[in-house]
């Protein structure tokens, strides 16, 4: 069984882009005194942590099997990406609570046109990174680094709610757009952590393989159908970036023992074409024994 590819120094990406971003952002919020930027590079603080739980993630995920880990750790993934949603809503909350704050004690803002700049650039940083984890995240099936990526894209809508607001302040004087701007930038992202948290929590349900998958394999075993071969009882779920599929293949009684196994290895090797990463278990049965059509035990 091949081991998965250490993909931690993509996180390690992440982690350079968020003290970068935190150090530009903080530097803005500085020069204007805008709450919006304060939160926007509040944020970034919860992107570096929720980096550097991507990082372990990963880590962990690259290791090999072991005795107590027989199916390797692929799902530690996922508790990455809960961690990632979690944050990302108490930096929501952490941005709505200071925009409302602000609200009711107005405050003017300073350098505007210096302090937008400097956001400007966080944000295309920020994006670029993002587009690249979300990019190498859906290649490698890995949930850690498309949650990182998503994290970080929310990052972006953010700064660009902010800078539109900031921008409406200077345009119409009135600082009370500042805060507005803020608090809906937290509904949104709000809603984006709790995907996040759900997908996770889906994955470690063991739900089953995406449609397109499903086919490819639906497609293989009706390659092989026969008058005397039949499969049924066709189960399977995700880990992960690991894709597992459990199954019935039926054969005639009369067959020797080494015709069917040469029949289940190229079975399940034609499984492994059609579906990267895919663990296939095939359970052989005599096609004429009833006791062949029960379900697994559940």
């Amino acid at each position: 069984m091949s081991e998965r590819e250490d993909l931690s120094r993509w996180a390690l990406l992440s982690i350079a882009a968020a003290i970068a971003t935190i150090a530009l952002k903080t530097l803005a919020w500085s020069v204007t005194g805008s709450v919006g930027l304060l939160s926007d590079a509040a944020e970034s603080v919860v992107n570096l942590v929720a980096s550097v739980g991507a990082f372990i993630a990963l880590k962990v995920a690259a290791r090999p099997s072991d005795d107590d880990h027989n199916f390797g750790h692929s799902k530690s993934e996922y508790f990455s990406a809960v961690v990632e949603g979690v944050m990302i809503v108490v930096a929501a909350g952490f941005i709505m609570y200071t925009a409302i704050e602000r609200l009711i004690n107005p405050h003017e803002l300073e350098s505007l046109g210096v302090g937008l700049l400097i956001s400007v650039v966080a944000t295309v940083l920020n994006g670029v990174v993002a587009w690249k984890l979300v990019s190498v995240g859906r290649r490698h099936r890995s949930m850690s680094l498309q949650a990182d990526g998503k994290h970080l894209f929310t990052d972006v809508w953010t700064t660009v709610g902010v800078i539109a607001g900031v921008g409406l302040v200077a345009v119409t004087g009135w600082p009370a757009l500042d805060s507005i701007v803020a608090i809906a930038v937290a509904v949104n992202i709000v809603f984006v952590g709790w995907r996040l948290v759900r997908d996770s929590a889906m994955g470690l349900m063991d739900t089953v393989i995406p449609d397109d998958e499903r086919l490819a394999v639906d497609a293989v075993l009706e390659r092989f159908r026969t008058d005397g071969v039949d499969f049924h009882d066709v189960r399977t779920r995700e880990a992960g970036h690991l894709r597992f599929v459990q199954l019935h293949m039926l054969v005639p009684g009369a067959w020797t023992v080494q015709r069917a196994h040469d029949l289940v290895e190229e079975v399940e090797q034609a499984l492994h074409e059609a579906v990267d990463d895919l663990r296939p278990t095939v359970h052989l049965e005599p096609i004429d024994d009833p006791r062949s059509y029960e379900p697994w035990r559940r």
